[in-house]
């Protein structure tokens, strides 16, 4: 055993140091994502994106013509 039997000790608040803090950056970079994913009010421009899918899914069902939609992305671009 090591150090008089600390050994295992030792290495199981190793793992778990590491499971912490790596737990912790998955956590900040979920965060991050979901602050910033599309849809997201305010936060890298997810409204006009939101926006301009809506306007291609209408040119495909045909509510719009090519012209409407055209002009639609230059307004939201």
């Amino acid at each position: 055993m090591w150090f008089g039997g600390m050994g295992w000790w030792m290495l199981l608040a190793g793992i778990l140091t590491v499971l912490f803090w790596g737990g912790l950056i998955v956590l900040i970079v979920w965060a991050v994502k979901r602050m910033t994913e599309r849809g997201s009010p305010g936060i890298g421009g997810g409204e006009s994106r939101r926006a301009l899918d809506i306007a291609r899914e209408r040119y495909a069902r045909g509510e719009i013509s090519r012209e409407e939609f055209e002009q639609l992305k230059k307004d939201l671009s």
